[in-house]
């Protein structure tokens, strides 16, 4: 919950506005000093609506411990800037994070002074946050932090290699442990200072109970293994078990305690796995000879720790696989204010970046310290998308990149082609070639309307040809994508004499060459008066329906209403 807290007439309507806009907040209109109070207890965040230096007074009394206090942004009565002050790097509510939201919504100029944020570095308290990293407690985060945005070789050890983005070059992946250390492991470990500990949640345990098991018996077998084990209990990502126990009160009670999610699988799937420890007594009571040590093996993880007794319960342990992450992202048109922001995130988020040199290029300035990029040429598509593939099942995060949109001619199909359940995929969706043309001509996409590749690289040109028939028959406007090559010279041509078939010479064109970059060119024709010699691979042609009309130099659609 996002606090809202204003002094003046103009703060008041800022902050208004913000609560029509956010869902997530609560607007407190009573004087600014009680209001901070009420929301210092009640919110993740805090927007103020004061001077910096009358926001510093009232927020100070009320400072205790940065990990729990409030995130705060300040808002000068203006709405020019959004100043984070406290709470920078909270999980929920953070000040950094929330002084550009305040900024997207207000048109207010960020300003964001914590070290790692200035330098575009990660934060070491919320590295990994969204992995679900816990940081251990008495972690060195101060120092280690120091070092890292000093330039300072910081040694980085990890079980497992995790998809936690780019880090500085100055953070040198390494086996021996050597301070200033970040550790990512979930074991139990005496690290040598100073250091800051992750413990991911790569650990899910398997229980089995009796009807009626007490939660304290259950978490307290769990810890004794973990224990033996060797295992942090700050690890445990998830307890599982069969579904005759998701009623188990005990168990429910347990998984709430360790702050794990509870999950629960047929007796048959848990019956299919191959176990050290069967047992025939509990294939008699709840239909599979395994519960603790099958669960752990369906979630997909890897036995670490057999199954421990106590009167009532057994547990087993077992360590998940790391799951990398592949973004495919569509960077739009070319101009850079059209990079969506999701795209924007991604490539932050990313450690390598993989695209057509073009494509790279553009989002270069874009990219946090100590990422790498390649830039297969073109032609090498597969490849590509086997390079992103495989960076991501080794643990990475990687950003493979298109322009316009990743799924619309672009890299998202042969990537997903090749792509199993053992990668996190996202496709970050971005502006096609064919919204971007038909923006500079008007509205020729107002009512139904088809795109059409005319390379025959990949497709016959008897379906491509039977495809625009068909488009053609339907009346629907039709953008054209690929539509010309130096060795590809003649397909534009057969499609002008296919549409004129069914269309009429006066039919509206529209002929978008290099749209929203530097070269832009538009150009309003007919389809009698198309000259294919004047398109190249750099355009996008729009053939308009037999309802697309030429008005005032641009080309519209009507959707049929009357105007």
């Amino acid at each position: 919950m996002i606090g809202l807290v204003a002094a003046t007439a103009n703060g008041r309507r800022n902050a208004a506005h913000l609560a029509e806009a956010w869902p997530d907040t609560r607007l407190y209109e009573d004087g600014p000093k009680d209001s901070l109070r009420r929301a210092w207890t009640e919110c993740d965040g805090i927007v103020l609506f004061l001077a910096a230096g009358a926001a510093v007074r009232l927020i100070a009394p009320l400072l205790a411990d940065k990990r729990g206090d409030p995130g705060v942004v300040c808002v000068d009565d203006a709405g020019r800037f959004a100043v984070a002050l406290t709470g920078g790097h909270r999980k929920v509510g953070g000040a950094n994070t929330l002084a550009w939201r305040v900024g997207d919504a207000l048109g207010a100029e960020p300003v964001v002074t914590t070290a790692s944020d200035a330098l575009n570095a990660p934060a070491l308290d919320s590295l990994g946050a969204d992995l679900g990293f816990e940081v251990e407690e008495n972690s060195d985060l101060a120092a280690v932090g120091a070092a890292m945005v000093s330039g300072e070789r910081v040694s980085l050890i990890s079980d497992h290699r995790w998809p936690f983005g780019p880090l500085p070059e100055n953070v040198e992946r390494t086996n021996e442990p050597k301070p200033p250390m970040i550790l990512v492991t979930d074991r139990l470990l005496d690290a040598p200072r100073p250091s800051v500990v992750y413990r991911p949640p790569s650990l899910v345990v398997g229980v089995g109970c009796s009807r009626g098991a007490e939660s304290g018996e259950i978490l307290a077998l769990v810890r004794s293994s973990l224990e033996e084990a060797g295992l942090s209990g700050k690890s445990v990502g998830a307890l599982a078990s069969v579904e005759a126990k998701s009623d188990e009160a005990g168990l429910l009670e347990a998984a709430r305690t360790l702050g794990a999610p509870a999950r629960f699988h047929p007796a048959a799937a848990l019956a299919a796995m191959e176990v050290p420890n069967p047992s025939e007594v509990v294939e008699r009571a709840v239909g599979t000879p395994s519960v603790a040590e099958a669960a752990v093996m369906v979630e997909g993880a890897e036995l670490v720790a057999e199954k421990r007794k106590s009167a009532m319960a057994t547990v087993a342990v077992g360590r998940l696989p790391v799951r990398g992450r592949l973004f495919l992202v569509g960077l739009g048109p070319g101009d850079g204010a059209l990079i969506p922001p999701l795209a924007r995130d991604a490539l932050a988020h990313s450690e390598l970046v993989v695209g057509l040199e073009q494509y790279v290029d553009r989002v270069r300035h874009l990219l946090r310290p100590g990422t790498r990029t390649s830039t297969p040429p073109l032609g090498e598509e597969v490849e590509r998308a086997r390079l992103a593939l495989d960076e991501a099942r080794a643990g990475g995060s990687v950003a493979l990149v298109s322009s316009g949109d990743a799924g619309v001619y672009a890299m998202a199909s042969p990537a997903l082609e090749l792509a199993g359940d053992d990668v996190d995929v996202m496709m970050v969706p971005g502006i096609t070639a064919a919204q971007a043309a038909a923006s500079l001509l008007g509205s020729p996409l107002g009512h139904d309307h088809a795109s059409i590749s005319l390379s025959d690289l990949l497709t016959p040109w008897t379906v491509i040809e039977d495809r625009l028939e068909a488009a053609a028959i339907g009346d629907f406007v039709i953008a054209l994508y690929n539509p010309r090559s130096k060795g590809r010279d003649w397909q534009l041509g057969k499609a002008r004499e296919t549409l004129l078939q069914h269309r009429s010479p006066d039919t509206p064109v529209g002929i978008v060459r290099e749209a929203y970059r530097p070269g832009q060119s538009v150009t309003l024709t007919d389809l009698g008066s198309l000259r294919p010699e004047s398109v190249d691979m750099l355009t996008t042609v729009i053939v308009g329906s037999s309802r697309t009309e030429a008005r005032a130099g641009r080309m519209v659609t009507p959707r049929g209403y009357e105007v």
